[in-house]
């Protein structure tokens, strides 16, 4: 996980992908995401996620993509695919975009 956290407003889990750099759209680079994505709800939804941290038990659960920049439309295309699939397991799909510190994730890791 790039970071994985409790959305206090919603008390749903949030696992955070951190994208830095430009989205090209290549099919390379959308295999890499969907690998990341199919593994990070497998990781969830298969009972990883609940038997490693016992405070994420029976809570919702959301993804949430942190970048730096606006996905290419070809990106948003996809994540737009995806949203629609994982919304049927009522799991929201969010995209940030915002500018690059180290010290930052958002407020959603909850690592600072």
């Amino acid at each position: 996980m790039d970071a994985i956290g409790i959305d206090e407003a919603t008390g749903r889990v949030t696992l955070v992908i951190r994208h830095d750099g430009p989205w090209e759209g290549s099919p390379a680079q959308l295999y890499l995401l969907q690998e990341k994505l199919n593994a990070y709800l497998s990781f969830a939804l298969d009972g990883e996620l609940a038997a490693t941290s016992p405070d994420f038990v029976n809570r919702p659960l959301a993804l949430l993509i942190r970048t730096t920049t606006t996905p290419d439309p070809v990106t948003l295309q996809f994540l737009a695919r995806v949203r629609k699939q994982i919304s049927f397991q009522d799991i929201p799909l969010e995209v940030r975009i915002a500018p690059s510190s180290p010290q930052d994730c958002g407020g959603e890791c909850h690592c600072h």
